[in-house]
Order: C-alpha cells, then sequence, then structure tokens
C-alpha cells in the first residue's frame, strides 16, 4: 500500500510527545513516568506520553484559575478573533493533522481528513458564536419593575474527550468554552494523545493566553478527574464516553453540585423502508455504518430492512463491504483501519461469534487476518436474532447486524427497544412517514435520507441513558454559562 507522505517535523510523535501543556509550558510529569504509544496498525510503540497524577492535575488547575479572570473579561470579539485564527492553523494544517490522527489512531486517511475539517469548524463556529451571547430584558407581568438575565461564563472546565475523534472531541467542547469565556482542563484518551498536544501548540501560536488550555494525559484517570472535580474552583464537567464511565462521573460531580455535559453511548437503529432510494439507502448505510471503522457513537448499530427490499439490500451492502480495502490509516488506499485495541478487536470476534451461535448467518468477513495490527475485517450479518447481544450492546468496529421488519409500527417499536437515543437514521421516499417516524423514534438527533447527522452548526446529544446536555450549534455555547438574573425599577 502506498503510504501518505510524512508531515512536517513538527507533527512526528517525538516533536508532538514533549509532555504535558500547562500554563502555556510543556513539563514532564512530576513522577517522571510515561505511558507507551501503540500504533494500532502494527502494535509497536510510537511514542512515550508524559503520565500525570494529582500534582500535575493540581498544577494545571491553579493555571487555569490564574488565567481565569483575564480571559472572561477579554472582549467577545478578542476571544472570537482568536477562536478565528485556531480555525485558520487548523485548515492551513490539515494534511498534517489528519496524518497524525491515522497514524495514533488508526483511522483511514480520507476519514481523518474529514474529521479535521470538521474539528476545525467548531472554533469558526463559536468564533461566531462568542458575540452573539444575547441575554434577555423583559417587562415583569405585574409591571413594578424589569427583568435583565445576563449571561456569563460559568469557570473553569474539565473535558474528557475519547479516542475515536482525537481532534473533533476536543475542539467540540474547547471552542464553544473558550468563546463563552472559560478556562479549561482537556483530559484526552491515552490511546490517542498526540492529537491533543499538537492542538496545544497551535493555541498558542492562535493567540490563546497562557492557562487558558491546558492538556493532561494520565493512566490513573479516576484519581486524577476525582481531584479536579473536588476542587470547589472547577464549575463544569464536560465528558464524551460510555454510558457506564459517565454515571460515575456524574456521582463524583454531584458531590460538589457540578454542571455536567454528558455525550454518552448509542445503539443507533437505521431503518430502510421498501420505498427508499436503494441506491441512497446503500450509500447512506456505508457512511453511518463506516466511518471511522465503525468506531462511533452515533453509528448504525442496528440495521432494519423492510421485506420487500431486503435481499436486494443486503446482497448490494455485502458487496460494498467485502470490497473495502482493509490496511494502515497512513496508507492512501485504506478503507477501513484497524480497531484501536485488542480488547476492541476481540469484542467484535465475541458479538460475531455470539450472533451466529443464535442463527444469524454470515454473509462477509467474520474473522481476523493472521497479520500485525489490531484488525476486523468489514462484516455482514443477515438475520440477528433479536436476543443477540449486538443487539443490545454497541458494536463500535465495522460489523454490520441486519433484520428483516414488516410494518412500520414493528420497526418502531424494534427502535425504540433500547435504553440509549443517540442518533438514528431512517430511508423513504414517503417525507410523510418520514417525518412521522422521525417524530416516534426516541433519540436525540435523526437522519432522513442520509448518513451523516453531525455538524457544527447543529445541537449534537441524546435522551435516555445517551446523554445530557447539547454540543455545537447555538446550544452549545451556553453549556459553558450561568444565566444571571437582575431585577430592576428601571
Amino acid at each position: 500500500m502506498k503510504a501518505a507522505s510524512s508531515p512536517s517535523h513538527f507533527y512526528q510523535p517525538e516533536a508532538v510527545a514533549k509532555g504535558l501543556y500547562i500554563n502555556g509550558h510543556w513539563k514532564g510529569a512530576s513522577s517522571g513516568k510515561t505511558i507507551n504509544l501503540l500504533d494500532p496498525s502494527t502494535e509497536g510503540v510510537i511514542a512515550k506520553i508524559a503520565d500525570a497524577d494529582e500534582q500535575d492535575a493540581a498544577a494545571a488547575l491553579d493555571a487555569a484559575a490564574k488565567a481565569a479572570p483575564g480571559w472572561a473579561a477579554t472582549t467577545p470579539r478578542k476571544r472570537g478573533e482568536i477562536l478565528r485564527r485556531c480555525f485558520e492553523l487548523m485548515t492551513e494544517r490539515a494534511e498534517d493533522l489528519a496524518w497524525l490522527i491515522s497514524l495514533e489512531n488508526g483511522k483511514a486517511l480520507r476519514d481523518a481528513r474529514g474529521e479535521v475539517a470538521y474539528a476545525a469548524e467548531f472554533f469558526r463556529w463559536n468564533a461566531e458564536e462568542a458575540v452573539r451571547i444575547q441575554g434577555q430584558l423583559l417587562t415583569a407581568p405585574s409591571g413594578t419593575n424589569r427583568i435583565i438575565v445576563d449571561y456569563q461564563p460559568i469557570g473553569i472546565c474539565v473535558l474528557i474527550t475519547p479516542w475515536n475523534f482525537p481532534a473533533a472531541m476536543a475542539t467540540r467542547k474547547i471552542g464553544p468554552a473558550l468563546a463563552a469565556g472559560c478556562t479549561v482542563i482537556l483530559k484526552p484518551a491515552t490511546e490517542t494523545p498526540l492529537t491533543a498536544y499538537a492542538l496545544a501548540d497551535l493555541y498558542t501560536e492562535a493567540g490563546v493566553p497562557p492557562g487558558v488550555v491546558n492538556v493532561l494525559t494520565t493512566s490513573k484517570p479516576g484519581p486524577v478527574i476525582s481531584s479536579l472535580l473536588a476542587d470547589p474552583r472547577v464549575r463544569k464537567l464536560s465528558f464524551t464516553g460510555s454510558t457506564p464511565v459517565g454515571r460515575t462521573l456524574l456521582a463524583e460531580a454531584a458531590k460538589t453540585v457540578i454542571s455536567s455535559s454528558m455525550e454518552l453511548g448509542g445503539n443507533a437503529p437505521l431503518i430502510v423502508f421498501d420505498d427508499a432510494d436503494i441506491d441512497q439507502a446503500l450509500e447512506g448505510t456505508m457512511i453511518a455504518k463506516m466511518r471511522n471503522a465503525g468506531q462511533a457513537c452515533t453509528a448504525a448499530n442496528r440495521i432494519y430492512v423492510q421485506s420487500g427490499i431486503y435481499d436486494k439490500f443486503t446482497a448490494k451492502l455485502e458487496a460494498r463491504m467485502s470490497a473495502m480495502v482493509v490496511g494502515p490509516g497512513t496508507s492512501q488506499e485504506t478503507e477501513c483501519g484497524p480497531m484501536i485495541s485488542a480488547k476492541a478487536r476481540d469484542k467484535l470476534e465475541r458479538l460475531v461469534e455470539n450472533a451466529i451461535s443464535l442463527g444469524a448467518k454470515l454473509r462477509c468477513g467474520g474473522a481476523k487476518p493472521n497479520r500485525a495490527g489490531f484488525y476486523y475485517p468489514p462484516t455482514v450479518l443477515v438475520d440477528v436474532p433479536i436476543m443477540a447481544e449486538m443487539n443490545w450492546e454497541e458494536i463500535f468496529g465495522p460489523v454490520a447486524a441486519i433484520s428483516k421488519f414488516e410494518t412500520e409500527d414493528e420497526v418502531i417499536a424494534k427502535a425504540n427497544d433500547t435504553e440509549y437515543g443517540l442518533a438514528a437514521y431512517i430511508f423513504t421516499k414517503d417525507t410523510t412517514r418520514g417525518f412521522r417516524v422521525a417524530r416516534q423514534i426516541e433519540s436525540g438527533m435523526i437522519a432522513l435520507n442520509r448518513g451523516l447527522v453531525s455538524d457544527p452548526a447543529a445541537p449534537f446529544g441524546g435522551v435516555k441513558q445517551s446523554g445530557l446536555g447539547r454540543e455545537g450549534g447555538t446550544h452549545g455555547i451556553y453549556e459553558f454559562l450561568e444565566s444571571k438574573y437582575i431585577a430592576t425599577s428601571i
């Protein structure tokens, strides 16, 4: 396979892994310990990352607290200009950043390029939102006074991001937090820390003052995060990750009554009705299922196809999935990269074996290749029974689980039969049906006749066990603001 051209030396792993980013400077962990970062494509060590402890967390918090008054007092226009410069720098260095993401994450370059563009948009969007935080002036119903509603920065924020979108999950939180006038401490996943550190240098170049953004990596997230949440100076927690971890963090945040935003797990249904444009539905399914090799919380987890087109659709999907090129993320030809870890790959093996044991039929894939790297092939299973574990658990990989349905009411009931409610996909030419079904699906986001639901201008988030709050759109910045009511007779 043809590898992409290597980026500038500033984006090589050894150049990026300079330590912890605290108060605008790079420093080693106070313990001197490091974390081995593995290349999921080869299983080799590509860098050693500083391993922060509670002492380092305290230093980051002190830096964020010291910077907070000045950043909150910075004019919205100035904050917006700095965020706009972050967008411009990310765009200028998009190819280098995409290569770095592909290297540490295993993500196919085409997907990494898409992520960089998406991630940068959160800076552009929030650069514009910074100057559009609007309060209210109302007359009290009694007529005796005026009601003024003002918005102020919520305070120091702890941001925790996952490995599957190392750039976008960070900028989706940092962008609105900075636009609102907050300072932040970011803890990226130890599987993909290089992107967060590469962006830290970019923030400095764009004019973000020291201490406004701090970045910590740690192999001990429990004690480190607990120490931060126990400090009364922290007023916001924003987490993207699994529902079980989210529940634990909410319990921890409750001890000090910290405002919390949670973007948690998903179990997205994808519904294809008989009257759907099959080619459009097929293309949408490939995007919804296979973006980032299926390692996305919005990925189509349960695919329901109506009986009239079931055989035709599954045959076409099998042909597309089996033809995908599997390889290292940094290869130009790769369409499906490796899983993030051996644990993630082994989970796919377990889910597929369970489904087959219960009667599902394997159409393609289904066995890990004999090669270095955490690879699992694009896999199609049909007639997946309802009791299969993959219907109740996030697959998080390139496995398409397809089931047949007959009626609209039946598929709505199946789609809603989950504790999750993040994203859902509907394909039909009947617009009335599309909106009717969308209103009945218990999900925070619906994609109608398209396979991509995420957009920086739209509110991202779920219902039920999929989370609390929204990121993106005009909603996102208000997660980092406190409303203050002022009563006046004027």
